[in-house]
């Protein structure tokens, strides 16, 4: 087995099960899927695989799970993730017919956390801390919004707020400058796992190439591996796979959301 295959495997046998949404208040099982409830209005699709449906079997786990949340008036938002090695005849077509959109593909990133526990300088008068306080919380997830273009609201502070209440290990993690936020980004830990996850990484752009992105994920790799976590995984967009890949990473599969809005 190759370092990818072995790497793959972690993740769909660890990470496709109920350690992908330790927050969800509800979980619906319907054949191979997993039809979750989140918090604020929000359905998440998932499952290990489709358990070899063919075109005609996916169409009818599409239109199960559609039902499912058409009649919950109070789900606003669902998101299907799919993954670029599982076998899906037809999903495409059955999601979008069911006015799923797809949004960007990412990659599936892993590699060991101990790699990418190393120093990496910091720009003059930028530091790095966790942050636990609510107006913290805040002003990380306004930053957020903003630099991945979302309008301004408290949707995504309310959601972390209430995560951070469960008390299940999330970090949320800053880096600032002059008082101001510049770059942000959680740890996840997975419970009887060998990973944790990283994040909501992002920077504004005028502080971008400077070194603090990759400062903040060797501050986040450093605290896995305190929590006894020794891989760590990533969905990456285009700017943030090649500092993972600088690291060692392997891209062992890619990731695409279709989302579904009332």
């Amino acid at each position: 087995m190759t370092d990818t295959s072995r790497l793959l495997q972690a993740y769909d046998e660890q990470l496709r099960t109920d350690a992908e949404t330790p927050s969800a208040v509800a979980v619906t099982p319907w054949g191979p899927l997993r039809l979750v409830t989140f918090l604020g209005g929000r359905g998440f699709v998932t499952y290990r695989d489709l358990g070899g449906a063919d075109e005609a079997g996916v169409r009818s786990l599409v239109d199960a799970a559609v039902a499912h949340y058409r009649a919950d008036g109070g789900i606003t938002r669902v998101e299907w993730k799919t993954r670029g090695h599982d076998r899906a005849p037809g999903l495409h077509d059955a999601l979008v017919e069911h006015g799923f959109v797809p949004e960007e593909q990412e990659s599936i990133m892993i590699g060991e956390a101990a790699a990418l526990a190393v120093d990496v300088p910091l720009p003059d008068g930028v530091t790095l801390r966790p942050v636990t306080a609510e107006a913290d919380v805040r002003a990380m997830c306004a930053m957020q919004d903003e630099v991945f273009g979302a309008p301004p609201s408290d949707e995504t502070a309310n959601a972390v707020l209430r995560r951070q209440a469960l008390d299940d290990g999330m970090e949320l993690w800053v880096a600032e400058a002059a008082g101001e936020i510049v770059s942000a980004g959680r740890l996840e830990p997975v419970p009887g796992t060998d990973f944790a996850g990283i994040w909501g990484g992002c920077t504004r752009q005028e502080w971008r190439g400077r070194g603090i992105y990759r400062a903040l994920t060797s501050a986040r790799a450093r605290s896995a591996l305190a929590r006894g976590k020794t891989l760590v995984h990533s969905d990456s967009t285009a700017y943030s796979r090649p500092i993972l890949e600088r690291y060692g990473f392997a891209r062992v599969s890619t990731t695409t959301p279709y989302v579904w809005t009332r």
